[in-house]
């Protein structure tokens, strides 16, 4: 690990328990404050994070969103009877050609949103916890140099305490260490909990699918620096597993994520670019059955940019 990096561990590391509501409260002032859920079918856990958010957190929270991608269930009753306010992903800003996935709901939720600090927090998690919010929160109420922070926890899978994070062991660490040595301090560089501040979020380009957090990282690392960013330990974290074959997609969409990168940033260069279907076998009654997926991601650009 690089120097840098273990004195910005010291430096920018800090835990949920370190930001109680009051404090935060206090030093909020004029700031405000948006939590952003991206929801697909996820009925069972949206109302209560819902719930907590608005219980808990009244103060702090001044406009509390759900992004509805596509859900094919009740998503967006369920969150809207809690007391979120729901957007369609397709809905928003209808002039564009719509995209898929995740980074496509988050960079959306910009266009609808007011908050001068914004809160992304996933709405497949169990036992959901206030803390969840207020850690990330702390950083960029406390010290108006921060821009960004980010969640990192332990991930409990099938009885034991650090079993999830497959991708990020498997695929996003060694890409980082390989080629951004600067961000290898983040203990979870793919989590879903994290906040930004408006005025640099909507200056980078947003990945869609599931290679937005890869790329936020690299290009807020290039936008402000390693010590404009942060992390902070938020516990534990449980959610719904994902099957070997929906890893399989991410990991392929993260390698995207870091080609994209690499070759803005000059670092390589091809003469045609990677493939973007996925090939993956299933064991069917007649042997093993070919499935091919679109691993493809997009790429919206700065919403700053944009003319709504």
């Amino acid at each position: 690990m690089l120097p840098e990096v273990h004195g910005w561990l010291r430096r920018r590391t800090s835990s949920a328990g370190d930001w109680p509501v009051q404090d935060l409260v206090a030093a909020k002032g004029d700031t405000t404050v948006s939590v952003v859920l991206p929801a697909r079918d996820e009925r069972e856990t949206v109302g209560e994070i819902v719930g907590v958010i608005r219980r808990e957190l009244a103060p702090l929270v001044d406009e509390l969103v759900v992004i509805d991608s596509r859900s094919t269930d009740d998503t967006a009753r369920v969150a809207a009877r809690a007391g979120a306010r729901v957007h369609a992903q397709d809905e928003i800003l209808p002039g564009l050609k719509p995209m898929d996935g995740k980074g496509e709901a988050l960079w959306k939720s910009l266009a609808v949103t007011s908050g001068d600090v914004l809160v992304f927090a996933d709405a497949d998690i169990r036992n959901f916890r206030a803390s969840l919010i207020l850690g990330v929160l702390g950083p960029l109420l406390s010290d108006p140099t921060v821009m960004y922070a980010k969640g990192c926890y332990d991930r409990p899978l099938h009885g034991t305490p650090n079993g999830g994070g497959r991708v990020t062991e498997l695929v996003a660490r060694p890409l980082i260490n390989l080629y951004w040595p600067e961000l290898a301090g983040f203990i979870q560089p793919l989590a879903g909990e994290y906040a930004g501040r408006r005025s640099a979020l909507e200056r980078i380009p947003f990945l869609t699918g599931y290679a937005v957090e890869l790329g936020l990282l690299i290009d807020l690392l290039e936008l402000g620096g390693l010590d404009g960013l942060a992390q902070v330990d938020l516990g534990s974290r449980e959610h719904a597993p994902q099957c070997t074959e929906a890893l399989g997609m991410m990991s392929a969409q993260i390698m995207l994520a870091a080609w994209s990168r690499l070759e803005r940033q000059g670092r390589i260069s091809s003469v045609a670019p990677p493939a973007t279907r996925l090939c993956q076998f299933r064991r069917g009654l007649e042997g093993h059955e070919v499935l091919i997926r679109d691993i493809g991601i997009g790429e919206r650009p700065p919403m700053i940019t944009v003319n709504p």
